[in-house]
């Protein structure tokens, strides 16, 4: 029934549909306009045509929200104190953090806060689920473990966080679900109730801290697809200091990165004492592809599955947009774009990647508080010929980086935009080298978000932006 107009809708569960079992005879609203949000408004309006809804959303997007003749659907722009009381269910997007005021006054008064990834998991109960976290390499581990399902005969979907929202598969049918979770929506798996038949963890290092709150909160949350969510196998690194201290009694845990499975030795694949031959692994370049791969050969091994006889097929896997992108080269300089590198560890990885080149690196973008010391420490056993810093942490990062350069001896500049520190690298490379640009840290205020800053880039430097950003094998196939 909707109220404004007095009408009664019959409930609709066509062909296929699948319930969401938590808003059923629920009070609920929609919190964020983003791709998340409009995904839930289609999934929910598709089975309770005229359930009342309030959406809370930017002023610039009410106008557009109105456009779509929605009797039943509430616009507001502000939030306030209690705001959120009214409803038993809020469908939070991502990227909005639950740890703000008017949600903790909102749950002190009863209302569940939860994302799109909780409802897709709850209405699946069902599902072969992989999941894959880490605060580096998940979006590239969790298409290439789609990759590699696939060329094993099994219908295949990849989503989630690398580019397309499950909800936007919510009656979508597959062997295999390849799942890619941040730290936003890692909890949301364990607040669904429902167990992830294998989860992986890749790595967890400082990241997201404004949205978290802190380091702490960071990894409880990052965790919690672990220890709350309860996998039927949990797929962990050995050599993370911090997964290696875990306990998961709930759960069967394979390792990778030991010696007894799948793991490195120097740059060598091993399957125990066994060595792997190299034909098609390049495909993955760098050591840390390289410990990725051993982390989704873990997981294929867990569904019963023979990863062994699965490896020729990684020479197929095309390697994602905006990490380690090799752009092309004009006049002597080659362009690399690493836009995905959000924390300084991510830009170590991607200097380690091109060691011995001459290469001028550029650091900076939105301001987490995150330590940039790590980083300035690595810089004095060997540094690129140049770092260019900008953004809202560049001077932060410049400052932190100065006594280094002196001592070191590597060109330490400044630059305001991405225009200015393109300038400053190819006047430093004089016309050979490399320019990467591996920020470690966020793009927004001044991009949407990473695909946009690496266009940027690659626009700048010359390149077709438009031909660099498709994410291949999404969906289901």
């Amino acid at each position: 029934w909707c109220p404004t107009t007095n009408t009664v809708f019959p409930r609709r569960h066509g062909t296929g549909c699948v319930r969401i079992s938590p808003l059923e005879g629920k009070r609920v609203a929609l919190w964020g306009w983003g791709r998340e949000g409009r995904a839930a408004y289609r999934v929910i309006r598709a089975q309770w045509p005229g359930m009342p809804l309030t959406l809370f959303c930017l002023p610039d997007e009410a106008a557009v929200v109105e456009s779509l003749g929605d009797a039943c659907l509430r616009v507001e722009t502000a939030l306030s104190d209690g705001c959120f009381r009214p409803y038993d269910v809020v469908v939070k997007s991502p990227g909005i953090s639950p740890y703000v005021d008017v949600v903790s006054t909102a749950t002190e008064a009863g209302t569940r806060f939860v994302g799109g990834t909780a409802l897709w998991f709850a209405a699946h109960r069902d599902a072969r689920t992989l999941c894959v976290t880490g605060t580096k390499g998940k979006s590239t581990s969790t298409a290439l473990l789609a990759h590699l399902l696939r060329a094993s005969g099994h219908r295949t979907a990849l989503a989630g966080n690398i580019g397309l929202p499950l909800l936007e598969l919510m009656d979508g049918s597959a062997d295999f679900w390849a799942i890619e979770l941040s730290s936003y929506q890692t909890r949301d798996v364990a607040a669904s109730g429902v167990r992830p038949t294998v989860a992986a963890v890749l790595n967890v290092f400082p990241e997201h801290l404004d949205w978290h709150g802190s380091q702490v909160r960071y990894v409880a949350d990052k965790l919690s697809l672990l220890t709350r969510a309860r996998p039927g196998c949990a797929v962990l690194n050995a050599n993370d200091p911090v997964l290696a201290t875990l306990s998961l009694p709930d759960s069967e845990v394979r390792w990778f990165g030991r010696a007894d499975g799948w793991h490195l030795r120097g740059d060598t694949l091993h399957l125990g004492d066994k060595p792997m031959p190299d034909t098609g692994l390049q495909a993955l370049p760098g050591r840390h592809n390289r410990e990725n791969l051993c982390a989704v050969l873990t997981m294929i091994d867990a569904v019963g599955l023979d990863a062994q006889s699965l490896l020729p097929h990684v020479a197929s896997f095309q390697p994602l947009p905006h990490r380690l992108q090799m752009l092309g080269t004009r006049a002597g300089i080659t362009y690399v774009n690493d836009s995905i590198s959000t924390t300084p560890h991510a830009s170590l990885a991607a200097l380690a990647m091109y060691r011995g080149r001459r290469t001028a690196i550029l650091l900076g973008g939105h301001d987490r508080g995150i330590d940039w010391t790590g980083f300035a420490q690595a810089m004095q056993a060997d540094a690129p010929a140049s770092i260019v810093t900008m953004g809202q942490n560049g001077p932060r990062i410049y400052e932190r980086l100065k006594p280094v350069a002196l001592n070191r001896h590597f060109a330490l500049h400044e630059a305001a935009e991405m225009e200015d520190a393109l300038r400053i690298g190819r006047e430093v490379l004089e016309s050979e080298g490399m320019i990467l640009l591996s920020p470690g840290a966020p793009s927004f205020p001044r991009y949407a978000d990473y695909v946009e800053r690496g266009r940027h880039f690659a626009k700048v430097s010359g390149f077709d932006p438009k031909s660099i950003s498709a994410i291949p094998g999404l969906g289901v196939s």
